[in-house]
């Protein structure tokens, strides 16, 4: 991510974090020095785990426009506070990209919210629904987040609750800083029930009206033991309580209503269509086409340079024509004078000067024919 912010790489997107390790892996040389040695086996695991995200549906959950947690802040005409409900039932069949959205939503609630103090009453609250989800095999990085977050996010103006079937679904570093505990009947049959049961017993201030541990496995329906923080912030003792029953429907409601809800909503179509922006992986990809480019560019004039130089040390048939020519005609010269010569010396009668001249053109047409002849031949056997 460093490497991305000083390189002006926009991620938004699983194609932009690949197309980043991939830049990393094949300058890793050049980073080095600023940034570390770079293992290409540690940029293969990071983009197997990246691709199996993407298979449980991180391809199109991570994108623009990007989920944005300020339309969650908002109130109704009289003021009052509005449920949002994200459905997560798809997401939660993967550990993976479940975690992994949380981690995002955690961080973006613990980096972008301004510090409100102890505010009168929380901003927003969230509740996880289903929260063993959110532990089981989860993360070291998610489970440090989420404790981070429950520490210092009420600071925040924002309230956490989770739920779920078994108080020992959730950490120890969870479980020590939530202020406020709920628990129904919890029945425990085996061994690995009743060391739970025990558990939850010791995590609530002992009231010594009764035994917290036999109250639990003999709560009724509506009925909890109860423990909030008193008005110096310290946990109460338990109460025993009874919870009053949901003023809703109780059950799922219909496809037809889901979608009219749907459609109700004031961000209805706000995340509909998918956004494409000039990120690190279209910029990448134009500087790859591009370096490619002039790579092209560079072989090309190479070779054209080559051809020339070639070409440059080649003398041209014509002149190895001419050249066959004038050396016959010398070396024909040199014979016929030569030859005079000694015919005077010897007596000899010559031949006319028609005849020699004759013999000095015949003499240079075909010396010249048997050069161009062998050239010929000689490129086309190269």
């Amino acid at each position: 991510f460093q490497i991305a912010d000083d390189n002006d790489l926009l991620m938004v997107d699983t194609k932009d974090l690949k197309a980043v390790l991939n830049y990393m892996n094949e300058n890793s040389k050049d980073l080095a020095a600023d940034y570390g040695n770079i293992s290409s086996q540690s940029i293969a695991a990071i983009v197997r785990a990246v691709v199996a995200l993407e298979i449980a549906g991180g391809k199109t959950f991570f994108g623009e426009p990007s989920l944005k947690i300020e339309d969650w802040f908002a109130t109704d005409s009289q003021g009052r506070g509005v449920i949002n409900i994200l459905d997560s039932s798809s997401l939660i069949n993967d550990t993976r990209l479940y975690s992994t959205f949380l981690l995002w939503m955690l961080s973006e609630l613990f980096e972008n919210l301004p510090e409100v103090g102890d505010a009168q009453k929380p901003k927003m609250v969230f509740f996880f629904d289903e929260a063993h989800l959110l532990f089981n095999d989860a993360p070291k990085a998610l489970l440090e987040k989420i404790e981070q977050v429950v520490k210092l996010v009420r600071s925040k103006g924002i309230g956490v609750y989770f739920c779920t079937q078994n108080p020992r679904d959730i950490t120890d570093g969870v479980l020590s800083q939530l202020g406020n505990k709920i628990q129904h009947g919890l029945h425990a049959y085996t061994p690995a029930e009743q060391k739970a049961l025990n558990a939850a017993a010791d995590a609530f201030r002992e009231n010594p009206a009764f035994d917290t541990k036999e109250l639990m496995q003999n709560l009724g329906t509506g009925e909890a033991v109860v423990s909030m923080l008193d008005e110096k912030g310290a946990p109460a003792i338990v109460e025993r309580a009874k919870m009053l029953f949901p003023l809703s429907q109780i059950g799922a409601i219909t496809e037809g209503q889901r979608l009219d809800l749907i459609k109700q909503s004031r961000i209805f179509g706000k995340y509909d269509k998918t956004v494409e922006r000039d990120s690190a992986f279209e910029v990448l990809l134009e500087q790859a086409e591009k370096e490619l480019a002039e790579a092209q560019a560079a072989e090309a004039e190479a070779a054209k340079e080559k051809e020339e130089q070639e070409k440059a040390k080649k003398p041209s048939l014509l002149k190895k024509v001419f050249k066959a020519i004038l050396t016959a005609i010398t070396s024909t010269l040199a014979t016929i004078i030569g030859t005079s010569v000694s015919n005077k010396i010897s007596g000899k009668k010559t031949k006319s000067k028609t005849s020699a001249t004759q013999r000095i053109t015949k003499n240079a047409t075909s010396a010249a024919t048997r050069t161009i002849t062998r050239d010929i031949l000689g490129n086309l056997i190269k």
